[in-house]
């Protein structure tokens, strides 16, 4: 009696029914299928999140008025020495557009034009750096004030 058993299996009965197909739906494509069985991000957004608010900012560094002097007193020798195209390097903070704070950049290259009425130093590659926002510029041109 206990052989008669373990000879039947629990499906036995639908295993080779044919598939039901239905009549009113349409068949789901393959790739609408597989959407089902995609991951489900329920924070949509928060990894980027993450990442900004782990990205590092400067603070930006104010000048004293001496600072100030001296750039302005570079900024005039090189508005002097335009004609001869002087070679610098301009070191300037350049806001973030997401959050607070900046980086400093360093961008070396021939003075174009010093905008006055922009008030930008436009460099011959097309750079455009804000007055402002400089803390240094360097080059043989303004040798002299660095000594």
């Amino acid at each position: 009696m206990n052989d008669d058993l373990s000879n039947v299996h629990p499906y036995d009965d639908i295993i080779n029914l044919p598939h039901h197909v239905s009549k009113s739906r349409p068949a789901m494509s393959r790739s609408n299928r597989a959407g089902q069985f995609s991951p489900f991000a329920a924070l949509t957004g928060y990894e980027g999140a993450i990442k900004e608010t782990a990205r590092l900012t400067d603070k930006k560094v104010e000048l004293d008025e001496a600072a100030k002097s001296v750039l302005d007193e570079k900024l005039r020798i090189i508005q002097e020495q335009l004609s001869s195209h002087p070679e610098i390097e301009i070191t300037y903070f350049q806001p973030d557009e997401k959050k607070a704070g900046g980086v400093y950049v360093s961008t070396f290259g021939v003075v174009k034009k010093i905008d006055s009425y922009e008030k930008t130093i436009v460099m011959e590659d097309g750079t455009r750096v804000a007055i402002e926002e400089i803390i240094n510029i360097t080059g043989e041109a303004v040798k002299c004030i660095d000594d």
